[in-house]
């Protein structure tokens, strides 16, 4: 091309310059791969290892930076915001600011990263501008930026080379899984679902000692999504699929009640909401459905939510219209059920990648196991260089006066490091230490605090080492390292998983009125038959009810005990889809449950699957100090329940319930008693069972104790020893084949934190007693042991789970009825 030179007013310096002719095409092709290359990797899509986007990234490490801490004041969000921008993150301050606010939205975010001051948003509403709010780290960014100074991580320069910034973040748990992440790059896109961080953690730790278990041992700990605001997730196969393959989709519904609004007006009460959606989005569409008369039986909708209350959206039904009929409409036709697909891209090694869970947890164990590996090295070479000035300076206090004499005749500095390095046998490191030490640090304890410091030093450069000369120590450190921050930051899981929604417990009545339902097209009913039917209550509080009408169901053998998928199942009553029945609990009373209301589990040819159960505090609100002991029929028949207490207190309650209240006493508690046990009798000549702390057994017949009303106290059962108190009381077929299960421990320790030891007895094993006695010896304590912590008795064969209701084996049966127990693998919550 021939050089053009400009014209002379536009030439001041004199300079010419080429036009150079490119193709429009190639041109356009190579500027559309740089900037999708930048969105991909630079904006829209998060690190597998700590499942961060680079901004979110530069705002945790600049706030870091800043020292906000938890323990300290807020900040501006614009000042945070401004440092970003200024030094790590070269685009807008609202891209900036916007990815602040979502790690600070608690309805967003599982675990929320950002503690921020002021208005964050809602699900209806945006934020307030940048220079209204504040903020600081929350807890857990601290994990996330733990041990960034160790180095853990590589550091890269930032968009002028002028700084330094972690390329990623050491991530002490699994960010990814537990916050999901959402982003739109360019021909790809991210949709996580967050989950609970106990499961996460739970599934990291069993792949960590398993590395060849598949997807199905992870799904135990793991089952599906743990939305922040909870809510129902319904189908659990697409969430399967996603786990398995990286793709999926499920679908969120609301949680709703049917409840009484007035004495003649009934109401559905919804208390959550799908995940991202809005109380004000649900009302605008309700109100938009019945205005064009798509939806019928609705009065008004109000919006009683408040920061005491939570959530609270009330629809009003007309009357004559079927609340269930208009509830399935509207998650139909509503944002109370809305769908989530999951797509689960991340960077792995700087490449998108779609990944199933187990790649997921396997990226993300690796990553850790080498942070902690670097951070082990780290503190080693720390450590070697303080061992190495330590031995210096007991060197010089060794010969103190020869050193001081020494260094008086030297001319300078220098000349004094040089006869020190040689008269000494130093380095130069420690030779520079020695000339810079204070007189003060010249003292006799000087030397013993230097002897115990270079001590203390070489025990722990063992332990480092042997941690980086051993694969399997690393790995326990990685794990134990996750169940210290599961116990520090976890949480309970707050949302239901479902396998269906229990359509199939619902019939359609011929021949209703135009009345009896509503829908846009014809009419729906959703009467349910009063066919008989088992209603269950599990070891973690899952209540549904079977479909069946026959004992078939649940086998004669195992009634009571059966393992279902995930759960031990603690009790369970006969009753009608459409009855009542009762649930006792720790206080003494007996609050009344609808059948009607309970999840219906699909017909199976064995054991019932109680992961389709909901929870239940779906359906009843108890006080913290108040838990759930058994599920009890309310018809009036029947030789009636026994109730054991904690101060050894027996008593057999006459089955004259009434049938106008919703809870009601059954005993009368002393002050600081409480119900430890309730179970319906089915002859009245069932033995009852006492287990004690202090490991005493007592079984008497039930005809011994004489049925009393509802008011009435009881009378003694077993005599306790000094500081005793009763753990288990149950009632066993003296026909049957029995055994007593004992967990011991120690009083001290906090519930779930030891596994303690187990024993498995025959009950013949136990000679009968009259009540009121002191009962026999059933456990022998091993050394760190002082109390029983569980007592059971029942049919074999027993079952037991953990807190979280994951099965624990146990052992075989003992024969000594005092002898003592074998380490169980796991703390043992329940068993049944």
């Amino acid at each position: 091309m021939t050089p053009r030179k400009r014209p002379q007013s536009e030439d001041l310096f004199d300079v010419e310059e080429k036009i150079v002719e490119v193709d429009v095409q190639e041109e356009m092709e190579g500027a559309f791969l740089e900037y999708a290359y930048s969105v991909i990797y630079s904006r829209a899509l998060p690190d597998a290892r700590d499942g961060l986007k680079p901004v979110q990234r530069r705002i945790l490490f600049a706030m870091n930076e800043l020292g906000l801490r938890p323990d300290r004041g807020h900040v501006k969000c614009s000042r945070v915001v401004g440092e970003v921008m200024g030094k790590y993150h070269p685009h807008g301050d609202t891209a900036i600011y916007d990815a602040m606010v979502r790690m600070a939205q608690p309805f967003t975010m599982r675990l929320p990263l950002v503690d921020g001051h002021g208005n964050f948003g809602s699900l209806d509403d945006g934020p307030a501008a940048s220079r209204y709010t504040e903020a600081r780290m929350a807890p857990a960014a601290l994990l996330m930026t733990g041990s960034l100074d160790e180095n853990t991580v590589d550091f890269v320069p930032n968009y002028d080379e002028q700084l330094m910034q972690p390329g990623v973040l050491p991530a002490a748990y699994p960010n990814l899984l537990v916050n999901g992440a959402s982003g739109i790059a360019v021909g790809m896109a991210t949709n996580m679902a967050p989950h609970n961080l106990v499961e996460v953690i739970g599934a990291a730790r069993h792949l960590i000692a398993n590395p060849e278990a598949d997807l199905e041992a992870l799904m135990r700990f793991v089952p599906g999504p743990d939305l922040p605001l909870g809510g129902r997730i319904v189908g659990l196969e697409g969430i399967r699929d996603a786990y398995e393959t990286g793709r999926g989709s499920f679908r969120t519904r609301a949680t709703a009640r049917i409840e009484n609004i007035t004495a003649r007006k009934k109401g559905i009460v919804v208390t959550d909401l799908p995940y991202l959606v809005g109380p004000e989005k649900v009302r605008e569409k309700v109100k938009q459905l019945v205005q064009g008369k798509k939806l019928q039986g609705i009065s008004d909708i109000i919006d009683l939510t408040d920061r005491k209350k939570g959530l609270q959206l009330v629809i009003e039904i007309k009357t004559g219209f079927n609340p269930e009929a208009v509830l399935e409409e509207l998650y139909r036709l509503t944002p109370l059920e809305e769908s989530f697909a999951i797509n689960n891209v991340a960077l792995v090694d700087g490449q998108p990648r779609t990944l199933g869970l187990k790649e997921l947890l396997q990226v993300y164990v690796d990553f850790r196991t080498e942070v902690v590996r670097r951070r082990t090295e780290h503190r080693l070479g720390k450590k070697k260089d303080r061992l190495h000035i330590v031995e210096g300076r007991l060197i010089a206090i060794l010969d103190i006066d020869e050193v001081i004499q020494l260094i008086r005749s030297s001319d300078d500095v220098a000349m004094a490091r040089t006869r020190l390095m040689q008269v000494f046998d130093l380095t130069e490191i420690q030779a520079n230490d020695i000339l810079e030490i204070p007189l003060r640090r010249l003292t006799k304890f000087s030397r013993i605090e230097l002897e115990t410091e270079r001590d203390e030093l070489l025990r722990e450069i063992e332990q480092l080492e042997a941690i980086l000369g051993d694969q399997q120590l690393l790995l326990r450190l990685v794990s134990d390292e996750l169940a210290v921050v599961a116990k520090e930051h976890g949480t309970p899981r707050r949302t239901v998983l479902l396998e269906s929604d229990g359509a199939s417990g619902m019939t359609s009545a011929a021949g209703s009125s135009p009345r009896a339902g509503a829908g846009a097209k014809g009419q729906v009913s959703l009467e349910v038959a009063d066919d008989p039917c088992w209603v269950l209550l599990s070891s973690t509080g899952l209540l549904a009810r079977t479909s069946g009408t026959d004992d078939e169901e649940l086998p004669a053998k195992e009634r009571g005990g059966r393992r279902a998928k995930h759960d031990v199942l603690r009790s369970r009553v006969r009753a009608t889809a459409r009855g009542h029945v009762g649930l006792v609990t720790s206080t003494g009373r007996i609050v009344k449950l609808s059948v009607v209301e309970l999840p219906a589990l699909p017909p199976t040819a064995g054991q019932p699957n109680l992961s389709g159960g909901a929870p239940l505090s779906a359906f009843v609100d108890l006080p913290p100090d108040e838990t759930p002991l058994a599920l009890v029929t309310l018809g009036g028949e029947g030789p009636g329940l026994a109730l054991g207490t904690r101060a050894g207190v027996v008593k057999r309650v006459n089955p004259d319930y009434p049938g106008n209240k919703d809870s009601f006493e059954v005993i009368g508690l002393k002050d600081g008693d409480a119900v430890v046990g309730a179970i319906e009798l089915a002859t009245g000549e069932e033995s009852l069972v006492f287990v004690t702390s202090d490991a005493q057994l007592l079984h008497f017949s039930a005809s011994l104790v004489r049925p009393q009303g509802r008011s009435g106290g009881g009378m003694a059962g077993i005599k306790l020893g000094t500081g005793a108190q009763v753990v288990g009381f149950h009632a066993v077929d003296p026909q049957a084949e029995n055994v007593v299960v004992t967990v011991a421990g120690s009083a001290g320790a906090l519930p779930g934190t030891e596994a303690g030891s187990v024993k498995v007895t025959d009950m013949w094993a136990y000679p009968s007693k009259g009540r009121a006695t002191g009962g026999v010896r059933c456990h022998r304590f091993l050394r760190g042991e002082d109390a029983l912590v569980l007592g059971w008795a029942g049919a074999a064969p027993p079952m037991a789970a953990s807190a979280n209701g994951v099965a624990v084996e146990l052992p075989e049966t003992n024969d000594k009825r005092d002898g003592s127990g074998t380490p169980a693998p796991a703390p043992i919550a329940s068993i049944a």
